[in-house]
C-alpha cells in the first residue's frame, strides 16, 4: 500500500473561512493536533485522512496588505508558513471577490509558491449568483496560473470533499506523519489549554511565557450543546500569579475572554471557561506538564 502525507498552508484574508474549512476537511473522524514546537514553523491545525492519505492542515496568520513595519513582519510570517507546505490553498470570499487584500497575496504568491501546486477555492459560493463565480474563477486563473479550482461553501461542507480528495492526490508519497490512535485521541483539553497559554504569551509579551503552564483539569458536556471547561495555570512565584491576575483581576478577564471566543469559534458552539491561578513552584520539573506541552521532558537536560 503506498502511503501519502505533507503538509497543506491555506493562505488567504483575514476572515476568509481558513478555520471553518479546517474542521469541515477534519470532520469528526479526527480531532485536531495542537502544534509542537519542533513540527513547522505553522501551525497545526488538524489532519484529515483522505484513504491512504494524510494530510496535515498548517494554519498562516491571515493576509492584508501592508502599512507598517510590524504589518510587514507578520506578513513575512505567514508567507513562511506558506513555503514550507507541499501544496498551497489560496481561500478567498465569492462575494467580496478580488479584493485590495487578495491582489497584494497574488502579487507574492509565485515567488513563495516556487513549483508547488497552488489550488484556489473560492468559498461561501451560496452567496453569489452562478455567472458571478464563473467570472471570478476566469479573473482569477487570468491573474495566476492555479493547478486546479474549487468551489466551497465551508460552512455547509459543498465542495470540499472534492477539495480534499484532490489534495491527497496530490500530496507526495511517504509514510504518515503522526500515527493514526495518536490523532484520534489527541484531547480538546490539550488545545483549549494551548490556546489560552497562547493568549497568555500575547498579553504578558516576554514576562513569563515560560515559567507558566496551563491545565485543563475539567470538561464537561452539557445538555445544551455547550461545555464548561476548567482550566488552571501554574506559575512558579507568588508575584506572577499577581501579573496574570492584574489589577483587580483585569489581565486574567481578558485573556479568558479570549481564550473562550477563540474556543467557540474553533468547537462552533457555546463554551463556559472557568480559569484559577496556581502557585506551584515545581511545576518546570514535572515530567507531566511536558507531556501536556508535547515535549519530551528528557529533552530539557541538554
Amino acid at each position: 500500500m503506498t502511503t501519502r502525507a505533507g503538509f497543506v498552508a491555506l493562505i488567504g484574508e483575514p476572515n476568509a473561512g481558513k478555520s471553518t474549512l479546517t474542521n469541515q476537511m477534519v470532520g469528526a473522524k479526527v480531532s485536531i493536533v495542537t502544534h509542537k514546537v519542533q513540527t513547522t514553523r505553522a501551525r497545526i491545525r488538524g489532519v484529515a485522512i483522505e484513504g491512504d492519505a494524510q494530510i496535515v492542515l498548517v494554519d498562516t496568520p491571515g493576509l492584508f496588505k501592508p502599512r507598517r513595519r510590524l504589518d510587514r513582519a507578520m506578513v513575512a510570517a505567514a508567507w513562511s508558513g506558506a513555503s514550507d507546505a507541499d501544496i498551497v490553498v489560496l481561500l478567498i470570499e465569492a462575494h467580496r471577490g478580488i479584493t485590495e487584500g487578495v491582489e497584494a497575496i497574488l502579487e507574492n504568491l509565485a515567488e513563495v509558491a516556487g513549483k508547488r501546486p497552488v489550488a484556489l477555492a473560492i468559498n461561501k459560493i451560496d452567496r453569489v449568483e452562478a455567472q458571478h463565480l464563473l467570472k471570478l474563477s476566469q479573473d482569477m486563473n487570468e491573474k495566476f496560473a492555479f493547478t486546479e479550482t474549487f468551489m466551497i461553501s465551508a460552512e455547509k461542507g459543498h465542495g470540499v470533499k472534492d477539495l480534499r480528495k484532490w489534495l491527497a492526490a496530490e500530496l507526495p508519497e511517504g509514510p504518515w506523519l503522526y500515527p493514526e490512535d495518536q490523532i484520534a485521541d489527541l484531547p480538546l483539553r490539550m488545545i483549549a489549554s494551548e490556546m489560552t497559554r497562547e493568549k497568555l504569551t500575547l498579553r504578558l509579551h516576554q514576562e513569563l511565557p515560560y515559567q507558566l503552564t496551563v491545565e485543563t483539569e475539567n470538561w464537561e458536556e452539557r445538555k445544551d450543546g455547550s461545555a464548561r471547561i476548567d482550566q488552571i495555570i501554574y506559575v512558579v512565584r507568588d508575584g506572577h500569579k499577581g501579573i496574570v491576575l492584574g489589577n483587580k483581576g483585569e489581565t486574567i478577564k481578558a485573556i479568558s475572554k479570549a481564550a473562550r471566543e477563540e474556543l467557540e469559534e474553533f468547537l462552533g458552539r457555546r463554551i463556559h471557561l472557568f480559569m484559577q491561578v496556581k502557585v506551584r513552584e515545581k511545576w518546570l520539573e514535572e515530567a507531566e506538564r511536558y507531556s501536556e506541552m508535547g515535549l519530551d521532558f528528557k529533552d530539557g537536560n541538554g
